[in-house]
């Protein structure tokens, strides 16, 4: 869509986005707060909280009503994310990879019937869907796929692995929408395409929950795939346009992220505030002392800073521009925020910030992988600069 006709830019929320955050903000204090601790201790799954997201519309939250969503736009997206990871990661990613990876591939590629068969079970929640790129020996380069998928007939005979999948082993978990090679294009570079397996197909094998620095209660696995047979038509868009199809799914999962830093960094942020209004050493809060109160400051103003990045972002996509430089951006200031704003929050906290008694030091533990997953701050440097005419070697 042309610029000239995009809806000006509000710095104010509309009247539903506010009523989405004040609905989103209650769920998150009143039922997953209360649990969080004990989640990160246990590990075990939220099914509970992840029905009660179904229940709230959020889990299909931008697909339309007709396939089960709630039809919203991306901004209301990234405010629920935002809600979500202001109290825990755990649950904010688990709703964030369903959308942004799991399901809305379905609905940007898959054909009439797929999304028929497959998006109203996603949208509405009651099952869970994951995303296949991650390998084990490419990581960053995501184009280096050693899966492969060969057609045998009306079949596709799927071989490889992946690691670090959110979301594919869990009880109510669909399936897995997996990146393979499936040829050679016209430059005979891998032509890779995405193929949909449903979980408990024979073949297809999902390892324990991995053991993580931080979010405990989020399920992340690795993948095999030997010789699994799923049918032709459960190739995802056409043959040998994987490539840019995730190159799409990144650039909207990145805002995505960018909304769980932003709300990790929020929340961390308002630990930090209360416990410095509350905590006394010499006789008066320590919040009053100025080398406290200009951190305060500091982690405010760059809170907002990151919030209207996310923001626009997430705006620049429901107007149809092109948003990648802008999510780049999101994605990479707002996971070094929320690392910086977690290690200041865990600082004025002194050894009680140590203690895992204080939700901080989980959210100090969680707030790393913002910098690693969907893409590292190296990752997004590169497309920031390839963004401004740099070629790089």
């Amino acid at each position: 869509m042309p610029a000239a006709t995009a809806t000006p830019l509000s710095f104010q929320l509309s009247d539903e986005h506010e009523l989405l955050r004040s609905t989103v903000r209650d769920f998150a204090e009143q039922v997953v707060a209360p649990k969080a601790e004990e989640m990160d201790h246990t590990g075990e799954f939220p099914y509970e909280i992840v029905r009660g997201m179904a229940d709230l519309g959020i889990m299909g939250i931008t697909i339309p009503e007709e396939y089960g969503g709630a039809g919203a736009d991306t901004l209301s997206y990234a405010i629920a994310v935002e809600e979500l990871g202001r109290i825990d990661s755990s649950v904010s990613i688990t709703m964030c990879a369903h959308h942004s990876l799991g399901t809305l591939p379905i609905y940007y590629f898959g054909n009439d019937q797929q999304k028929q068969d497959w998006l109203p079970q996603l949208a509405s929640g009651e099952k869970l869907h994951a995303f296949g790129l991650t390998e084990p020996g490419a990581g960053s380069d995501a184009g280096a796929a050693r899966t492969t998928a060969r057609r045998d007939g009306d079949e596709w005979v799927i071989n490889g692995s992946k690691i670090f999948i959110t979301n594919a082993g869990t009880d109510m978990t669909f399936g897995v929408t997996v990146t393979a090679v499936t040829g050679e294009d016209e430059k005979g570079r891998p032509a890779i395409s995405t193929i949909m397996i449903p979980n408990g197909t024979p073949g297809y094998e999902i390892s324990a929950p991995m053991k993580k620095m931080g979010w405990h209660a989020s399920d992340t696995r690795a993948l095999s795939f030997n010789d699994v047979r799923v049918p032709a038509e459960h190739l995802v868009g056409p043959e040998g346009k994987g490539f840019t199809q995730f190159l799409k799914i990144l650039d909207g999962g990145r805002i995505g992220v960018a909304s769980l830093g932003l709300g990790l960094a929020q929340g961390a942020f308002e630990q930090a505030l209360k416990y410095a209004k509350e905590r006394n050493q010499f006789g008066k809060p320590i919040a009053g002392f100025q080398a406290m109160a200009f951190k305060l400051a500091d982690m405010a103003a760059d809170i907002e800073t990151a919030r209207l990045i996310t923001y626009k972002a997430a705006w620049e996509k429901d107007q149809g521009l092109d948003f990648t430089q802008t999510a780049a951006i999101a994605k990479l200031k707002t996971g070094i925020l929320a690392r910086e704003v977690a290690n200041l929050s865990l600082q004025i906290h002194g050894g009680y910030g140590f203690m895992d008694e204080f939700p901080i030091s989980r959210f100090y533990r969680d707030a790393k992988i913002l910098e690693i997953g969907e893409g590292t701050n190296e990752v997004q440097q590169m497309v920031i600069a390839r963004g401004l005419g740099i070629k790089l070697n």
